[in-house]
């Protein structure tokens, strides 16, 4: 997608929500606030774009490609101090966006976590920015102080649903709020057998699919089952993807805020990429069983 389609979409978006999102703030007591020299709809194209780019850092991205190559698409650029203290102004309608952007559910859904790191362990006692937030976490990979990403999935490769947790938090605790939406059947790993979780879920119409633990009694598994759990790593390479091209992960934060702003402007970006991690399936022919 180029720059002026994303930006069209943006502000197509923004057209609908903006006027939704003005009276809910009048009601509250806020007032208006006069308007910038960057429209809200730029300044969250800057932000996904930035998460398209392949640059590792948003200051570089700013001061050496937007405000020396994009001074024709944004001709009232502001200077990057002034950029930063927007970002956390457009948190919400960069939320609004992103759950405008998720998929459909097809009846096959795939559920993973992934740590976030903020900071090296050695340096956690040192750490400042997050210290009251994150947590202390562990994962196949060792422990780790940050945060935990919750996405689900279809088999398309379009996200469904997102939840942010401090580290400490189960992988099963918000799996029942995030896809409380969704119906047919929901793959994950081994940290999410649990018979409560499982007989919640099937309440709500989701029948929850997992590979069993060395301890556990073998039961049996329609071929169908087990041929989806074998693809259970499509969303393992949207994680990769959203970690290594998106650059939702590094120890560079400043501001808590503008943590989940690039956050979600990540996935937005992930959102708008062309080619998915898909699996092709004939959804008809699978849930027949």
């Amino acid at each position: 997608m180029s720059l002026l389609e994303l930006f069209c979409d943006v502000d197509d978006f923004m057209l609908t929500f903006t006027p939704q999102w003005e009276n809910s703030q009048m009601q509250a007591g806020k007032r208006r606030k006069r308007a910038g020299h960057l429209c809200p709809s730029e300044v969250m194209t800057i932000l996904i774009h930035f998460h398209q780019s392949h640059y590792r850092t948003f200051k570089a991205y700013y001061t050496e490609h937007v405000q020396v190559h994009l001074t024709k698409e944004f001709p009232h650029l502001v200077s990057y101090a002034r950029f930063v203290a927007l970002m956390p102004s457009m948190m919400i309608p960069l939320l609004a966006y992103l759950h405008s952007r998720y998929g459909a559910c097809t009846g096959i859904s795939f559920i993973d976590a992934t740590s976030l790191v903020v900071c090296d362990p050695k340096r956690i006692h040192q750490h400042r920015v997050f210290a009251v937030d994150a947590k202390r976490g562990k994962t196949s990979m060792g422990w780790f102080f940050g945060f935990k990403l919750h996405l689900a999935v279809n088999d398309r490769g379009e996200l469904l649903a997102c939840c942010l947790t401090p580290g400490n938090v189960d992988d099963r605790t918000p799996v029942a709020q995030m896809v409380k939406h969704l119906h047919g059947k929901l793959f994950g790993d081994r940290g999410y057998i649990s018979a409560p979780l499982s007989q919640l879920l099937f309440k709500q119409g989701l029948q929850l699919i997992t590979k069993l633990r060395k301890n556990m009694k073998n039961h049996l598994m329609h071929i169908s089952d087990k041929l989806l759990l074998r693809k259970r790593a499509v969303i393992e390479s949207i994680i990769d993807q959203l970690k290594n091209i998106s650059q939702i992960e590094h120890s560079r934060h400043r501001s808590p805020v503008n943590f989940v702003v690039h956050l979600i402007a990540g996935l937005l970006a992930y959102s708008h990429q062309g080619k998915k991690q898909g699996l092709h399936l004939d959804e008809r022919a699978l849930l027949a069983a």
